[in-house]
């Protein structure tokens, strides 16, 4: 008989060791234990399938919890695991927060393999681990400065990066220091990284809509939100997720240009503010761009670029202009500055806009 009764949900405590943790995700996954919420949670228990909550933001900063099964998270894990060749007693090193999707995937992954985690949240000792996962931030650190981190990533079989686009010029020098690095693209609604290398993992789909959107299905995609039945359905086409971003096909290959709401309109032309920083990246591999907008009473928006070197203003005014438009080249400037990011790599625009404000005020 199928239990349909609700399932307490546990709220993971962060003082807990990460053995502790382990613990509870494997009775959260075989159904002997409560479920559990990696982040805070409005609600004390699930419905009966729901194994792993995973609270996130979206871009207008809407809190939404994603909730995952059992067989959805497993998928997601054994998938990767198909992809990476990984075997039974192989080991996975725990490098990222575990209150974002792709933390809680090495505790999984883990489990899937029969092994402890290796913790090296906080540093310390590095030991030897067949696969890690990393934001491009921490690959940048191993790249410069950190030689215990890059040597524990040189010793990897893989290193899957995600969380963020990774610039060219940081995956050629990963790649030039003999990091086996993967690419992962992927969302907490599809149980993280579910493209590899720009290709789809075993048993999933993509597609990209006549806007470019893309949307992705697969036996890992989440449930619902939990409380928010009205806000998944307007997320998800039958078995598709809808995502927030835009991207297109290429040989097969799946490239993401960027997010739906990366852009703005300025002076009614629609700019995209991953499409700049990818550019100034891959050109201007000694130092890091982040774009953000501030609203003007002239334009709407106003494009600003911020660096965390000087910036060449007259140069990248010229080299936009050439590669982009003139739509594309910024109207205000800050820099040098040290470039806000989430705690999984991504831009943190929003500080960075107040960071401007100040200045300017």
């Amino acid at each position: 008989m199928v239990n349909t009764s609700p399932r307490e949900l546990l709220n993971v405590p962060t003082e807990w060791p990460i053995a502790q943790v382990q613990l509870a995700l494997r009775a959260a996954l075989d159904g002997t234990g409560p479920a559990l919420a990696f982040g805070p949670t409005r609600h004390k228990s699930v419905p009966a399938q729901i194994a792993v909550v995973i609270p996130t933001s979206g871009s207008t900063g809407d809190a939404k919890e994603v909730a995952l099964t059992a067989s959805a998270i497993i998928a997601s894990a054994r998938a990767a695991h198909q992809f990476l060749a990984a075997q039974p007693g192989q080991r996975w090193s725990l490098l990222l927060p575990i209150n974002h999707i792709a933390g809680v995937n090495v505790l999984v992954r883990a489990l899937e393999l029969g092994t402890d985690i290796m913790d090296l949240r906080k540093g310390g000792t590095y030991q030897s681990a067949e696969f890690t996962s990393v934001v491009p931030t921490q690959l940048y650190r191993a790249l410069n400065g950190d030689e215990a981190l890059l040597q524990h990533l040189q010793e990897a079989r893989a290193v899957l990066v995600g969380g963020a686009a990774t610039p060219l010029p940081l995956m050629s020098a990963a790649i030039n220091k003999n990091i086996n690095i993967v690419t992962t693209y992927g969302m907490s609604e599809m149980s993280g990284g579910c493209i590899y290398n720009n290709m789809p993992l075993e048993g999933v789909d993509a597609r990209v809509d006549q806007h470019g959107v893309i949307e992705l299905r697969g036996p890992m995609r989440a449930s619902t939100y939990l409380g928010s039945d009205d806000a998944w359905a307007k997320t998800t086409d039958g078995d598709w997720f809808v995502t927030s971003d835009i991207g297109e096909f290429r040989d097969g290959k799946l490239f993401i240009h960027g997010r739906i709401d990366d852009q703005i309109i300025s002076g009614g032309e629609k700019i995209s503010l991953s499409l700049i920083e990818n550019e100034l990246n891959k050109r201007y591999s000694s130092q890091a761009f982040m774009t953000f907008s501030v609203a003007s009473v002239e334009w709407g928006s106003i494009l600003c670029l911020a660096s965390d070197a000087q910036i060449e203003i007259e140069e990248i005014k010229n080299y936009l202009r050439e590669t982009i438009g003139s739509h594309a080249v910024p109207k205000e400037y800050l820099s040098p500055i040290t470039l806000p990011l989430t705690s999984i790599g991504k831009p943190d625009r929003s500080k960075l806009r107040a960071a401007f404000e100040r200045q300017r005020a």
